[in-house]
């Protein structure tokens, strides 16, 4: 069958709704912002595909949709005719001494995952996965199979795809639907992928993330480092041509300004305590985000005659999203 279908909402899950519906259907996406989505979560984030790592936070159930997700991210990204940079070659989780206990107990809520559990490593291990670490840590888990992707480099290759797609775009318009409309034009189906846009329809609530990118050149680490600390637990990820994102886990706020000075100082001197090369690099920006979450920090797929929503990623969008994605698509096909 041929639809017409909207795609409300142009941030990670529009994109990937967009991506696979198009393949056979008319589609039109709304978007509230322009076509650079600098508000979307989903650009801010650092794109981290750690079901093992979030495991100590959500379901189970969750983090195994966080490894159907890894698996579906390469067909994703290979259809784009882009090199978007993904790599699988797990996560290092360090750190100092005064905090083994925090390591400790991270270790102890990790859920083993399929195949995938984690593993205990040593100094000499640590200084084998990540060299130029050698001598900083004598403690830390590597959590094999987690992956990443380059966020900025998607966002821009998916849109050139759907515009050759011709995929339609109406930018800087606010979306209202109701039943089987969109700002009046009516569809076959809707998917409704605005976030914290539909905080009106639904009992959404704005995590706030903060992550800085830097130019690096003096650092050189080939997968993705976790820093466990009391107050501050980082993540650094290292993306194409020296550059890394750096964040932390979450703070629970729904304010949506510029980053603070004690959040930056925390992240950057976090960062510098994991690699001394970091005092060098270059800040390209510091940027922050909301992502969208319900009570219980739970994704929903609900469906509601021609509306299919999709909503809740929280802090799991690029581990989470291509799997929702393909449960909402497989309502209409």
């Amino acid at each position: 069958m041929f639809y017409n279908i909207a795609v409300v909402g142009f941030g990670l899950a529009g994109r990937l709704a967009a991506l696979e519906l198009s393949k056979q259907h008319r589609v039109t996406v709304f978007e509230a912002d322009d076509e650079h989505t600098q508000n979307s979560a989903g650009k801010v984030a650092a794109a981290m595909l750690a079901p093992l790592a979030e495991s100590v936070m959500c379901e189970r159930e969750l983090a195994l949709m966080g490894v159907d997700s890894i698996a579906r991210w390469p067909a994703i990204l290979d259809q784009l005719n882009s090199e978007v940079f993904f790599q699988q070659q797990g996560t290092l989780v360090v750190a100092h001494p005064q905090d083994k206990g925090d390591l400790q107990s991270f270790a102890q809520r990790i859920k083993p995952l399929l195949n995938f559990s984690a593993e205990a490593v040593n100094a000499q291990q640590i200084e084998q996965l990540e060299p130029e670490l050698a001598g900083r840590f004598s403690q830390g888990l590597f959590l094999p199979g987690e992956a990443q992707i380059d966020n900025q480099a998607f966002y821009k290759a998916s849109f050139r795809l759907l515009n050759k797609r011709k995929v339609k775009f109406v930018f800087n318009q606010r979306a209202s639907i109701f039943e089987n409309k969109v700002n009046n034009r009516e569809f076959d189906y809707i998917i409704d992928c605005r976030g914290l846009g539909a905080k009106q329809d639904q009992p959404l609530r704005g995590v706030r993330g903060e992550v800085a990118r830097l130019y690096a050149p003096e650092v050189n680490l080939s997968r993705p480092v976790r820093l466990m600390h009391p107050r501050y637990p980082i993540y650094i990820a290292p993306k194409p041509n020296h550059e890394y994102v750096i964040g932390a886990t979450e703070i629970e706020s729904q304010d949506n300004g510029a980053a603070t000075v004690r959040s930056t100082l925390e992240l950057l001197s976090a960062a510098y305590t994991v690699h001394s090369g970091f005092a060098e690099a270059r800040l390209l920006n510091i940027q922050t985000g909301l992502r969208p979450a319900f009570s219980d920090n739970c994704p929903q797929v609900t469906q509601l005659g021609q509306v299919i929503s999709i909503n809740g990623l929280y802090r799991h969008g690029y581990m989470l999203a291509p799997s929702l994605v393909a449960d909402a698509v497989a309502r209409i096909e």
